[in-house]
């Protein structure tokens, strides 16, 4: 899959050779937010084009527009696993949260 990012909004992007057109849609959203082009530039365009038009649209109606993550999520392990990422935590002398969020972004990467 094809990506492309505008304004903290990830789409996932697809080509039809039959059209020859690109098409694309934000991904992780309740909301539909569609967008196409011939070209890349053109593509571009169309993705900060259907963004702005979201945002426009939710200020009208007085909505927040929807995020495509919270930046929180759950997870649920072995009480074992859980007292040894508090134990790290400690020794590097930070919250258990920051160093989950610290150890994701490395292995992210």
């Amino acid at each position: 899959m094809t990506t492309m990012q505008y304004r903290n909004y990830e789409a996932s992007v697809e080509y039809d050779p039959e059209a020859d057109l690109f098409h694309g849609e934000i991904l992780d959203l309740r909301d539909v937010i569609t967008f196409q082009g011939r070209s890349v530039d053109v593509l571009k365009q169309a993705l900060a084009d259907s963004v702005e038009d979201y945002l426009a649209f939710c200020a009208e109606r007085g909505e927040e527009p929807a995020k495509a993550y919270s930046g929180q999520f759950v997870v649920r392990v072995e009480p074992g696993l859980h007292r040894a990422l508090v134990s790290s935590a400690r020794r590097a002398g930070i919250s258990l949260n920051k160093w989950v969020a610290r150890t994701l972004e490395q292995a992210a990467d």
